[in-house]
């Protein structure tokens, strides 16, 4: 078989190296006559190999040698072992693989302000340049074989799997009936799926629909049975994108390919479903968590992403600055009590609780979850899913919890009142308990709690804090630019004009990088309420919502829109993103 280095360089580039060889003894006369003889009588006629293709299929020359002429001639380093190596996503979403393919190319990492890439021919000066035209930023090359960088750009970016566009062209020929057939042949018979894509293109199509979610970043794939079309959506940044749908004859088949990838029932089609796919993209594992809802036009199938290399951010990269992150460090170090994180769903409040467990996680400390469903598998942590059909709720779970004598609880949600008592009197006894509650604001956790039955005094005691969050856009690096808001839009969030003096406020134009949008990725906003002797005074008292938030604020406690408002001055969002996801403070 002709070894991948046939197609990696130019004809030019062909004798340079061959002519380099030789000036360096690696070649001798003979073995090039030889080569010579094996072309064929029309060189340069398509698929017809070239001399340097010869020369490395006689064994004259390897790949690895002569990519290191070529880093020697050039003043080029080596690049390391690309089997043995982790890329980065962000760092992979700079260079499309189009491109990474095309000019036999690969990003390694950011250094700074530098994108270091191995590249297989240092002659395509043309490829060099318009990469770094691409990602406009300075480029550190080292050299590695051609054959190393397409074995990585499949291993990082996936196989070179056809536009879903191509996949749909292709199925467009083929019969309904047939398709249906194939594709139930393909998979129930297979261990293995690899051995089934190639056979059954709705395979590769419903691969290619992750694959191509994933590489966009959405957190959510939304497959959606509508009367006359099937409309699949992305997740990106909080926004849903709808892209290019599959016909909608081939609804039966995707939706059946799901659920079987699953591993839930696909002759039950009258209730809800729950599943989970692991998939392997980038040289990394990521979890699908599949839920599917019988509506009137067919089952719809959302797959929710979940990137375990997230959970290790720190409090600074889920959005806390400097003196938040002290308060809320300080209080996840407590010995015991209760921490709420409250705001509605998907609003970020199981990832800023994981990063709390990630935080606290040492050796010394048992931590025991109790979730519906597990999201994340963390190390160190004992996490019990919740099972409804054996009797496993969540207060049976958090009761058994205890006996396991755990330093931190963590209970997914409070939903009821014989939850939260049970959480309330281990926080008494010695446990820190962190969970989530469904409330706009903080304060109003308390009210929350009365409202289901706990008695007052029993929340007064155990509550250490309550924080509410939201999620708000980022203004993308790459086309990021200062403005100058207007007066109304510093009114909106309660800027003084002093405070706007020395503020950077910013947008992004969109570009590439962010779709065009202006924005790419999420930080988080909060507000932190303090339980202390005074508040725990008022909430014994029975102290209403507002009269709890008008205490906390004159004890420093920032509300949400406020805190937007110091990432708006500091230029990671903008006014826009924040007004839409706050409400106004009445105070």
């Amino acid at each position: 078989m002709t070894p991948p280095a046939a197609t990696a360089f130019t004809a030019a580039a062909d004798e340079f190296v061959i002519q380099l060889a030789q000036e360096r003894g690696l070649l001798r006369p003979a073995q090039l006559d030889a080569a010579r003889a094996l072309l064929p009588a029309a060189p340069g006629s398509a698929g017809a190999p070239r001399l340097l293709d010869v020369l490395i299929q006689q064994g004259a020359l390897s790949s690895r040698r002569v990519a290191e002429l070529l880093a020697d001639e050039f003043g080029m380093a080596m690049a390391p072992d690309l089997a043995g190596i982790r890329i980065a996503g962000d760092t992979l979403e700079l260079v499309p693989r189009a491109v990474a393919a095309r000019h036999r190319l690969l990003p390694l990492g950011r250094e700074g302000n530098r994108l270091k890439v191995a590249i297989s021919d240092p002659l395509d000066t043309d490829g060099i340049d318009a990469l770094g035209y691409l990602v406009k930023m300075p480029l550190d090359t080292v050299v590695a074989t051609p054959e190393e960088i397409a074995a990585a750009i499949v291993r990082f970016y996936g196989k070179d799997a056809a536009s879903i566009d191509d996949l749909l062209n292709d199925l467009s020929s083929e019969e309904e009936g047939g398709e249906a057939e194939a594709v139930a042949a393909g998979v129930e018979g297979a261990a293995d799926p690899a051995t089934t894509e190639a056979d059954a293109p709705i395979i590769k199509l419903v691969h290619q629909m992750i694959l191509e979610a994933i590489q966009r970043r959405a957190s959510d794939i939304h497959v959606e049975p509508l009367e006359k079309r099937l409309r699949v959506r992305y997740r990106v940044d909080g926004v849903l994108i709808e892209v290019e749908n599959p016909p909608k004859r081939l609804q039966p088949s995707i939706i059946s390919r799901l659920k079987i990838m699953s591993n839930i029932s696909i002759a039950e089609k009258r209730v809800p479903q729950d599943g989970r796919i692991q998939i392997a993209v980038g040289g990394k594992q990521l979890d699908l968590r599949v839920s599917s809802l019988p509506t009137v036009h067919g089952e719809s199938i959302v797959m929710r992403i979940l990137d375990k290399e997230g959970l290790t951010l720190g409090l600074p990269e889920l959005g806390f600055f400097s003196d938040d992150a002290a308060t809320f460090e300080r209080l996840i170090s407590l010995p015991d009590g209760i921490l709420l994180v409250t705001g509605p769903t998907g609003s970020g409040k199981t990832t800023t609780l994981y990063g709390c467990l990630h935080f606290i996680n040492k050796p010394d400390r048992k931590i025991i979850t109790v979730e519906d469903p597990v999201e994340y598998q963390l190390n160190g942590i004992n996490q019990v899913p919740v099972r409804h059909d054996v009797g496993m709720t969540f207060a049976s779970a958090l009761r058994a919890m205890l006996r396991q004598a755990p330093n931190i609880v963590m209970v997914g949600e409070i939903r009821d009142l014989e939850t939260a008592e049970i959480a309330i009197n281990a926080s008494l006894t010695g446990h820190m308990v962190f969970s989530t509650l469904h409330t706009n604001d903080a304060p109003g956790a308390v009210t929350r709690l009365i409202d289901i039955g706990v008695k007052p005094f029993l929340v007064s005691t155990s509550l250490r804090a309550v924080m509410a969050q939201r999620l708000v856009r980022k203004i993308c690096r790459q086309c990021k630019r200062t403005v100058t808001p207007t007066a109304n839009e510093l009114r909106a969030l309660n800027i003084t004009a002093a405070q706007a003096e020395g503020a950077t406020f910013a947008k992004g134009e969109g570009c590439g990088n962010c779709n065009s949008t202006g924005y790419r990725g999420r930080m988080g906003i909060f507000e932190i309420f303090l339980v202390n002797e005074e508040v725990q005074k008022m909430i014994y008292e029975g102290a209403g919502t507002s009269r709890l938030r008008d205490k906390a604020r004159t004890l420093g406690m920032r509300t949400m829109r406020e805190d937007g408002a110091r990432k708006v001055t500091a230029g990671l969002t903008t006014i826009e993103e924040v007004v839409s996801i706050t409400v106004g403070d009445s105070s």
